[in-house]
C-alpha cells in the first residue's frame, strides 16, 4: 500500500479537493452540495403520503443519497483499510486540559471516555449525544441546511443567507467549545 495515503493530508490538499466538489457538481449535474437534505429524502421514501413536508419528487434527488452513502463508505474504508491504527496525536496542552474533564483515552477520533454506550446512559452522555443531536438537527432545519451546504456551497455562490449561517455556526462553535462544553464535561 502506498504509505502517503495512510497519513493525514495537509489542509492545502484536502481543502482544494473539497472545494473542487462544488464546481464539479454544478458543471456535471447542476446539483448543489449538501448532506442534511438526505434525511428528508429518506423520510420521503419511508413516509410518502403521510406528511406534507415529505411530499415532493425525492427521486430527482436520489443522487444525494448515493453521495452520502459514498461519504460513509469512504470513512469506513479509511478507518479499516487505510488507518495506521495509532492513537490520535493530541497537543500536550490539550491533553492536560482534557484530563481535568476526565478524558484520557485518545485511541480513537471520538474519545471513548465520553462517546460509548455506557456513557450514553449517564446525564453527561445523554446531554452530549441525545440533546446535542436534537439541537444539531433542529438548527440544521432552522438554518435551511448544514455546514457543508452553507459554508461550502452557499459561500462559493456568494449567498448572503449562507454567510449569515456560517457566521452563526462559527460563533456557536466557539461558545460551545469554550463555555458550554466544559460545564457539560464536568457533570
Amino acid at each position: 500500500m502506498i504509505e502517503w495515503i495512510k497519513n493525514p493530508w495537509p489542509w492545502y490538499i484536502g481543502g482544494p479537493l473539497i472545494g473542487l466538489t462544488v464546481p464539479l457538481l454544478l458543471i456535471f449535474g447542476n446539483k448543489r452540495l449538501g448532506v442534511s437534505s438526505s434525511l428528508r429524502h429518506i423520510c420521503a421514501i419511508c413516509f410518502p403520503a403521510n406528511i406534507q413536508f415529505f411530499k415532493y419528487n425525492w427521486k430527482r434527488e436520489i443522487w444525494n443519497l448515493f453521495f452520502v452513502f459514498g461519504i460513509a463508505a469512504g470513512a469506513f474504508l479509511a478507518v479499516t483499510l487505510l488507518s495506521n491504527h495509532q492513537p490520535v496525536n493530541v497537543d500536550p496542552k490539550l491533553v492536560s486540559e482534557l484530563k481535568d474533564y476526565g478524558i484520557n483515552n485518545y485511541n480513537q477520533l471520538a474519545p471513548q471516555d465520553i462517546f460509548n454506550w455506557s456513557v450514553l446512559f449517564t446525564v453527561k452522555g445523554f446531554v452530549l449525544m441525545v440533546v446535542g443531536g436534537f439541537l444539531i438537527g433542529f438548527g440544521t432545519r432552522y438554518a435551511g441546511g448544514c455546514t457543508s451546504g452553507h459554508s461550502i456551497m452557499g459561500l462559493s455562490n456568494l449567498q448572503w443567507p449562507s454567510l449569515l449561517a456560517t457566521i452563526c455556526f462559527m460563533i456557536g462553535g466557539i461558545v460551545m467549545a469554550n463555555f458550554i462544553l466544559p460545564s457539560i464535561l464536568r457533570l
